[in-house]
């Protein structure tokens, strides 16, 4: 067995596997996948909901946790941490042992940490468990956007990834009128409503738990790593399948890839490749997660706040629901135009137009109401989940094979850590001062930061974004593994 850099090799194989699964057409066992993968986003959405949901019990010290804004703002900011970590550090395993090993064993860590969220008996216990759940959070996201752009035909790859990754917004919607009953005094103890709804999520993630079992490996994965044969009955059984299903025959195809197997790949090829091979992709996948990761963090985990604590809103649920519904939506409408009109039209478009009307909200935020200021945020984040969903799409399918979760991972956590954790951070102090002169225009800045950080994202992507639209992932950025 050859050693090069790292790298284990073993024998060579010429494959059709990509071609054959990029020429399927859509079919129920694709809804398997959709499922089975998709529903992480719909978890993660149900935390983040809940958790600004419940921002006034939390601050209550006798049936909740004594909680500031701060930190309240605080327990954002080390969720976000534990997904950038956990994506960073599951991102890498997956990459290495597979997609399927690693999509089961994150969530099962996110179901730990939120099972452990709802036995919270002070800040710190608390704040810890929110680490826990992050940590598998970011891990799915790693683990899952590969499985799914590696299972899905080409010919449907962006709306499916763009809706999948909105599917956040159902969650973040149930959140929001789950804890309308869970959160009311007279239908719920005030001690135990709030643990309740943590549990929700352990429920759910259960469930996913058992609909996963029947998402295979990526074939993709399989035959690079010398597991052909794998990857060949997979393929077979999907076709098979496809083809009752959907009772049709499917065409023969021609194209074939060349590839050098190998057990491992060391993270010096990868590194090398991504950032000297593909410089401008980098650029772009950066721009992309730090101008969305900013925007949502910084608005969305402090939105339950600003409501109660500047516009008398008791009840944040109903308010939370129309804004998760209206995201949801976005990515829904706008998702398969990024496969008919494009990605670089699509993409500078969304992250423009969407940066450009939270500025106007700033600017005219002390004439708002609750119900204005909900509108606003449903206008521009209808078009903003559309765009946020393409950076996901986007490191997942501009970058080989090899590398595909860690750069997933890796750009999540940069652009994160840069807006999800200093986000809720600055807003939490915003908050705090705006609270202190009695004047919500003290949190325009961060609107005005959000909103510039977007355009300057949508900009690059004039520039930068690649024509992926129903294209092969082998096409866009040939494996390392590729014999030429």
């Amino acid at each position: 067995m050859a050693q090069t850099q790292g790298d284990q090799e073993l024998g060579t194989i010429t494959t059709d596997i990509p071609a054959r699964l990029d020429r399927l057409p859509w079919a129920p066992w694709h809804w398997v996948i959709v499922i089975g993968l998709g529903t992480v986003w719909v978890l993660d959405g149900l935390e983040v909901t809940i958790v600004g949901n419940l921002s006034d019990v939390l601050k209550d010290s006798t049936h909740g946790l004594g909680l500031s804004s701060s930190q309240i703002g605080l327990a954002g900011a080390v969720y976000v941490a534990g997904s950038c970590i956990g994506a960073l550090f599951f991102g890498q395993l997956t990459d290495r042992f597979g997609r399927k090993k690693l999509f089961i064993i994150t969530l099962l860590v996110y179901l730990v940490g939120t099972v452990l969220t709802a036995a919270s008996m002070n800040p710190a216990w608390y704040f810890a468990c929110r680490f826990i759940t992050g940590l598998g959070i970011g891990g799915e996201y790693a683990a899952v956007n590969s499985a799914i752009d590696e299972l899905i035909p080409a010919a449907f790859r962006g709306r499916i990834d763009i809706t999948i990754n909105g599917s956040y917004w159902v969650g973040a919607a149930a959140g929001s009128l789950l804890t309308i009953p869970l959160l009311d005094p007279q239908l719920v103890n005030p001690e135990f409503g709030w643990r309740f709804c943590f549990a929700l999520g352990a429920i759910l993630g259960i469930g996913v738990l058992f609909v996963r079992r029947n998402v295979p490996e990526s074939p993709r994965w399989l035959f690079i790593h010398g597991r052909e044969d794998e990857a060949e009955k997979i393929v077979a059984d999907i076709e098979k399948r496809v083809e009752k299903e959907d009772d049709v025959s499917l065409p023969e195809v021609d194209e074939t890839l060349k590839i050098r197997q190998r057990h491992t790949i060391g993270l010096p090829t990868i590194a090398r490749t991504v950032f000297t091979e593909y410089p401008r992709r980098t650029i772009l996948c950066l721009g992309m997660f730090i101008g969305q990761a900013f925007l949502y963090n910084a608005f969305f985990f402090t939105f339950g706040d600003t409501l109660q604590t500047f516009l008398g809103v008791g009840q944040t649920g109903w308010y939370l629901a129309a804004f998760a519904i209206s995201n949801f939506a976005g990515a829904l409408i706008l998702g398969p135009l990024f496969d008919k009109v494009g990605r670089k039209i699509m993409i500078s478009a969304t992250y423009i137009v969407s940066g450009v009307i939270l500025a106007i909200a700033g600017l005219v935020l002390g004439n708002l109401t609750a119900v204005t200021l909900t509108i606003f945020g449903m206008v521009a984040f209808f078009v903003a989940s559309a765009g946020a969903s393409s950076a996901y799409l986007t490191a997942s399918e501009i970058f080989p094979m090899e590398t595909r979760a860690l750069c997933i991972a890796f750009f999540y956590a940069i652009g994160t850590a840069a807006g999800g954790i200093s986000g809720p951070l600055l807003f939490g102090k915003l908050i705090d001062n705006a609270t202190a002169t009695k004047d919500i225009t003290g949190i325009a800045p961060g609107y005005y930061l959000g909103a510039a950080l977007m355009v300057i994202g949508g900009i690059l992507a004039l520039f930068l974004s690649v024509d992926a639209a129903q294209k092969s992932l082998e096409d866009i950025a040939p494996p390392i593994s590729e014999v030429k």
